[in-house]
């Protein structure tokens, strides 16, 4: 009888522990994600477009367990999927048009938005993972001067049915060098 009691008499004990032990287990939770948000504001501070980088990073599931490395990569692999998307548009726009010059110019676009899709922007994403931040931070760069030719393609008598795709693009890529700079510079 005597075991009973000491059982009856320290179940509440181990309640009592149990709810601390989930309590503290909670609070350093809530620490680490107050810490990782707080890496990711601290990041895009630091990059021309805080409300574009903070909006990528905080809708990605990745970004609240990775280092300034894992965002860099989140952001070309963003940077990735907004040109494929434009190509495809583009490429539906020459489909549609009948307009020779319109045609062209689109031509010319999907021609520049080729290599970013296939080579420089895989390439730069693989650089980073492999801590090459400055072949990356070329690959970015020229993904920028293949979207600027893009825009400059269009003749000034005809306004670009992807001037805000193109625009778009180069604030992800002006982001993306901001965070490729800073690792480069540690």
């Amino acid at each position: 009888m005597r075991r009973s009691s000491t059982f009856v008499s320290s179940f509440p004990l181990h309640i009592l522990l149990l709810s601390c032990f989930l309590l503290t287990l909670n609070q350093s939770s809530a620490m680490w994600k107050d810490r990782d948000a707080d890496l990711v504001d601290q990041i895009c501070k630091k990059t021309p477009f805080y409300d574009l980088c903070s909006s990528i990073l905080h809708s990605n599931p990745l970004s609240p367990n990775t280092d300034p490395k894992g965002m860099a990569l989140i952001m070309v692999n963003d940077i990735l999927t907004n040109a494929t998307d434009t190509l495809s548009y583009i490429e539906q726009l020459i489909k549609q048009t009948s307009d020779p010059q319109l045609e062209q110019e689109l031509a010319f676009c999907a021609e520049s938005y080729i290599p970013v899709v296939k080579y420089i922007l895989p390439q730069a994403a693989d650089a980073i993972s492999q801590g090459r931040f400055g072949f990356a931070s070329y690959c970015i760069s020229d993904a920028e001067k293949e979207v600027d030719a893009c825009n400059k393609k269009f003749s000034d008598s005809s306004q670009s049915p992807i001037s805000d795709r193109n625009s778009i693009m180069q604030k992800l890529v002006d982001v993306a060098a901001a965070i490729v700079k800073l690792l480069l510079h540690g």
